[in-house]
């Protein structure tokens, strides 16, 4: 080849790749034949070559090459021919990427769930197998030379095993419980208590290595009171772990303020010294049980009074000319008026509301209670009946509930709480209440006010996963005006750390004589 075959210039590689109408190449299923489809264009070989070579790049360089060949030629979108290919297994570049999200998230999550409980489950296990390793080996290796073991002996072999068996419970009631929650950062008390029974274990290995199976001691009865100390040791960081983990938080040092950032839901709280990603976990647990469901229907603004805030906008002369009549004017001033109204708007739109919401429950008070008449009815009835007709629980609730299905749906959406209750629960709460005999009231007092986020379904809760936020180190301690809050979906939660205060009290001495007094009564006194 010359060089002159290789002076292509961009144009000509552009309407060279243009020329080239079908390019495919396709092999069967045993990977033996392969097919070339071209175009008999009438094509110079040196170019052709050429082309198909460059073609054959990587997308990179090939996409580089076309955007560049645009710029010389403005008509190369559309003499371009794209080739692409299809298959059965083929996904998209967005779903390769979500798939393999998905599944590092569901492993890292996994890994952080089990992890810590796998790790205390080996330390746990080296901890209780190293006093009966320290028995055994002795008595394995050596056997012949050590001396009997008497009565004072065997009872040390009883107290390891008791020692041994409320160690085992202790352990399990205080750390292999099932984990509450993911914290973003490993508990330093925990590491701390891990590294400090490690660091037990081994120098008692170490000193047992040196003293003992070096030396091959004769002394069984030193051998067991050795495994005696190590498990007295063992007990006392166990009683190190319930004062750093359980005792330190009870007593309140701080008062919390957790404020929702939608609505301003505001809750107080006191805990103890705990850390920022712990006293975040304490507030969550809070949260479910003491804040009512989030509700984003109630924060929408009405439309008619939104509307009427649009209409209420200046009006504007851009160009400047005057306006027969005096009409700008008038409807600056009309605007001016419109928006000085707004809150009697508001005010009389609250007012109307309200009165739809006492004559929507109403409707819904009476109609439950002829429903829970009609039941005492059916269950007068089934007395009498015989015991194939009577009616179950289930069928009971059925059967009631479209009598009172209206007026509860219509006072639903007048709260906007009509996706909080869904009928199947709604069915499952009244086959509960007539179950366990309750009254009308017992049944609507769920409907009537707003319960906690944890009486409702998870599917409701509208927060999965919640981000804490903080610019302190959340592995530190809570202090006086610490700040973080805690973010999920649709909302968060801003938290103000406050310290209670020191209160000094005194003792004043009160004479009993001085409370006395004298009544000098006469004559003239009238009583």
């Amino acid at each position: 080849m010359t060089d002159g075959m290789f002076a292509v210039n961009l144009k000509g590689f552009s309407q060279c790749i243009s020329s080239l109408s079908v390019f495919v190449c396709s092999r069967d299923r045993k990977w033996n034949k392969t097919t070339i489809y071209t175009n008999q264009s009438n094509i110079p070989p040196q170019r052709l070559f050429l082309s198909f070579s460059i073609f054959c790049f990587r997308s990179l360089p090939l996409s580089l090459f076309l955007h560049l060949s645009s710029l010389d030629d403005d008509n190369w979108g559309e003499t371009t021919t794209a080739v692409t290919g299809t298959s059965e297994l083929s996904l998209s570049q967005e779903e390769v990427v979500g798939l393999g999200k998905r599944s590092e998230d569901g492993l890292g999550q996994g890994c952080r769930r089990y992890a810590p409980l796998a790790l205390g489950l080996c330390v746990g296990l080296l901890v209780l197998a190293t006093p009966l390793a320290f028995l055994v080996l002795p008595a394995v290796l050596w056997p012949a030379r050590l001396q009997a073991c008497g009565s004072a002996c065997e009872g040390l072999f009883l107290s390891v095993s008791c020692k041994l068996l409320i160690l085992l419970l202790a352990v399990w009631a205080i750390f292999l419980r099932q984990a509450r929650a993911s914290l973003p950062r490993v508990c330093v008390y925990r590491a701390l208590l891990a590294m400090l029974t490690l660091l037990l274990t081994i120098s008692y290995w170490l000193f047992y290595g040196v003293r003992i199976l070096d030396s091959q001691d004769e002394d069984y009865q030193g051998i067991v009171q050795f495994a005696v100390s190590l498990v007295d040791s063992l007990l006392f960081v166990h009683y190190l772990a319930i004062v750093l983990l359980e005792l330190r938080q009870l007593q309140p040092c701080y008062s919390l303020c957790v404020i929702r950032s939608t609505d301003g839901e505001t809750r107080y709280y006191n805990l103890g010294q705990l850390s920022i990603q712990r006293a975040a976990l304490s507030l969550l647990e809070f949260y479910y049980r003491d804040f009512p469901l989030h509700n984003p229907a109630l924060l929408s603004a009405s439309k008619h009074r939104a509307a009427k805030h649009l209409a209420g906008l200046k009006v504007y002369t851009v160009d400047g000319g005057s306006q027969v009549g005096g009409q700008p004017r008038a409807m600056i001033s009309a605007a001016a008026r419109r928006r000085d109204a707004t809150h009697n708007e508001l005010y009389y739109e609250e007012a109307d509301h309200d009165r739809r919401v006492r004559k929507r429950r109403a409707r819904l008070v009476v109609a439950v209670e002829e429903a829970f008449m009609h039941v005492r009815r059916m269950q007068q009835e089934e007395q009498k009946a015989s015991p194939g007709d009577v009616m179950d629980v289930r069928e009971a609730a059925l059967a009631i509930f479209p009598s009172m299905a209206r007026a509860l749906q219509k006072y639903l959406r007048t709260t906007r709480r009509q996706h909080c209750h869904s009928m199947d629960s709604i069915q499952r709460h009244l086959a509960f209440c007539l179950t366990h005999n309750m009254s009308p009231k017992a049944f609507l007092e769920a409907y009537l006010s707003p319960g906690p986020t944890l009486q409702y379904g998870r599917e409701r809760w509208m927060a999965g996963q919640w981000t804490l936020v903080s610019e302190a180190a959340v592995t530190s301690g809570l202090k006086e005006d610490t700040v973080f809050s805690l973010r999920c979906l649709d909302f968060s939660l801003a938290v103000t750390v406050k310290s209670i205060p020191y209160i000094e009290m005194t003792e004043e001495y009160v004479d009993p004589k001085s409370h006395k007094f004298t009544l000098s009564l006469q004559s003239e006194t009238s009583v």
